[in-house]
């Protein structure tokens, strides 16, 4: 499965395309913040924020040393203390990616300096509890910024924390030179070293912010859920959270890289970039270094101290034993993919070709299982065997896994008629994604700071669902006044839909319906 996600990509991050006004997202000129606004004093000095209709919320404060010079390709090192009030009213810098058809991402970012986190705190006082975002976009692009949590905050009264992490080749190259620089003994997972920065950061800090050190859970979609599930298996992590939300991140079954695998291609990047030390690609340009990271795999590695087996062995064996985990996937996850493999380029699948792309890259029986006459459209029956293998039944299979070691509650969003999430309406394309991957954030929150156009059943699905992860962040248990309880255990999952379509219903078919039979064999193999 790692071929394709290799081929898809987890954010299709690759693609330039211009389709919303960009965000303002510029760092705030320091020290001179604004009078008036809240002050808080964090251990590295103090942040002056601002109050919002929702709250109060405190932008790009930094929780690490800018990772540049010789700190690239470094853990995370503590913020230097600054004097005066720091302002905090702008997003920080995105971490080194591409240009993408993301609002607010039209222009690459080649800027190092970039491990900011944003707090969003509900108007009132006391110690609440608190919820960790780490954002998706396939380990290679995004940042916190991409979901305003503000209105989920205040709704479901917590604290919500969103963090950038290093991303590609900046937040994932191994080589035997890093290595030997390394404590952990293996590098490569610099990115997800920054989040457990970032976790030191609010156990430190975040109850001067009104939250709770003692109550945090981390949540993420796509690429921060697989980094949920990373964090779940690493060592290094206890004591920093006491539950987990992971969104459509159990794809390849949370696998990691192999340290051989991940210093080959560290060294064919090298290669690519003429260099033979870390030397040389420390004095190689941000810009060069994103140039060069295209058709590598930038992903966890297992073997070292922070993840010593693959999470899946880990989590087999207790790892995070009794932290309660909200997991689940969409029902349509594949056909972002597909859509953009396909129809996007002006090139929809055909019936023709359809038999010759299924056994390619599923298999004769896949063919045999999803047959084209049984889908509107060859590109939809291709997305459903994608969706299935990649995203539903590996998150079946989590359940399994993890209700072995804890608590953990399952959902699937099924709301099918979900408006297409913002990268994808300006589109002018009457291609049905249906509960496609990454529909459900803007359920949430608001995503990529903008109002998604839900009708007033979508609406109503969105409180409930609010509410049901509010639930789990405060108390551990996912609950929604008037609705079915999120289930626990393995076989059966709350299906998450509008009114007039059933609404939030328990079903056992899940497993089923995705033909979780054929691709559970297949990742036994």
């Amino acid at each position: 499965m790692t071929r394709l996600m290799r081929r898809f990509g987890i954010a299709l991050t690759a693609l330039a395309v211009t389709l919303v006004a960009p965000l303002p997202t510029a760092r705030a000129a320091e020290p001179s913040a604004a009078h008036g606004g809240p002050v808080v004093h964090t251990d590295a000095g103090a942040v002056r924020g601002q109050i919002t209709a929702e709250g109060r919320q405190f932008l790009g404060i930094p929780y690490a040393e800018p990772p540049v010079g010789k700190l690239r390709w470094r853990e995370p090192k503590p913020v230097r203390p600054w004097q005066g009030v720091r302002s905090a009213l702008d997003f920080g810098n995105k971490c080194v990616q591409t240009s993408s058809w993301d609002p607010g991402y039209e222009q690459p970012s080649h800027t190092e300096d970039c491990l900011d986190l944003n707090v969003y705190v509900p108007k009132g006082s006391g110690q609440r509890a608190v919820m960790v975002w780490f954002h998706g976009g396939g380990l290679t692009a995004g940042a916190g910024q991409d979901v305003v949590p503000d209105a989920f905050a205040r709704q479901t009264g917590t604290v919500v924390v969103t963090v950038n992490y290093r991303l590609g080749a900046m937040g994932f190259l191994a080589s035997a030179g890093l290595d030997d620089e390394t404590r952990d003994g293996v590098s490569g997972n610099f990115g997800l070293l920054d989040q457990q920065a970032a976790l030191r950061w609010v156990r430190a800090n975040i109850g001067r912010f009104g939250g709770d050190s003692g109550r945090v859970t981390i949540a993420g979609e796509s690429a921060g859920g697989r980094s949920v599930c990373t964090q779940l298996a690493s060592p290094t992590a206890k004591g920093l959270f006491r539950a987990g939300i992971i969104e459509s991140g159990a794809y390849d079954d949370c696998a990691a890289r192999t340290h051989r695998t991940a210093v080959t291609e560290g060294a064919s990047f090298a290669q690519k970039l003429g260099c033979t030390t870390v030397a040389c690609l420390r004095g190689k340009s941000a810009a060069e270094i994103l140039a060069a990271q295209d058709d590598f795999d930038w992903a966890p590695v297992v073997g070292g101290t922070f993840l010593p087996r693959q999470p899946e062995e880990a989590l087999a064996k207790g790892a995070a034993a009794g932290v309660p985990v909200l997991n689940g996937a969409n029902h349509d996850e594949g056909r972002l993919f597909a859509f953009s493999a396909f129809d996007l380029k002006g090139t929809p699948l055909t019936v023709e070709q359809y038999p010759d792309a299924v056994r390619a890259d599923f298999g004769e029986e896949a063919l045999r299982r999803y047959p084209v006459s049984d889908y509107p459209t060859p590109t939809i029956g291709y997305a459903t065997a994608q969706g299935d293998s990649l995203f539903a039944c590996p998150a079946l299979r989590l359940d399994g896994l993890l209700a072995k070691r804890g608590p953990v509650y399952s959902y699937e969003f099924a709301d099918l008629t979900s408006p297409p999430f913002a990268s994808l309406r300006n589109l002018h394309t009457d291609f049905d994604f249906g509960a496609t991957h990454v529909n459900e954030v803007q359920y949430l929150f608001r995503h990529f700071g903008l109002e998604s156009p839900l009708d007033a059943e979508q609406r109503a699905l969105a409180r409930q669902m609010v509410a049901y992860w509010g639930s789990f962040v405060r108390d551990g248990v996912p609950r929604a006044a008037g609705q079915p309880p999120m289930p626990g255990g393995t076989g059966v999952v709350l299906s998450l839909r509008t009114a007039s379509k059933g609404g939030n219903v328990l079903s056992t078919s899940v497993h089923r319906d995705h033909r979780c039979d054929l691709w559970d064999g297949a990742a036994a193999r």
